[in-house]
């Protein structure tokens, strides 16, 4: 994520605090907010293609296919 693109967030995060956003301010934070979380939720699932159970039989599998197995 762009150094810039977080500190505009926290620009429009403290305005809003102490003074309230116009409507084209609000409609920009929403705007940046939603691809905030999209990084997000890419680098979580990024990192949960790198993690790996040990089920109690000792065989190990990717996290994602263990937890699809219990969800069955």
């Amino acid at each position: 994520m762009e150094q810039e693109m977080l500190k505009r967030i926290n620009e429009l995060a403290k305005k809003k605090r102490e003074q309230g956003l116009t409507p084209e301010e609000q409609a920009e934070q929403k705007k940046l907010y939603k691809i905030y979380l999209g990084e997000i939720r890419s680098q979580f699932n990024a990192t949960l293609d790198n993690v790996s159970v040990k089920d109690k039989d000792g065989s190990v599998m990717p996290f994602k296919s263990a937890y699809k197995k219990k969800d069955k």
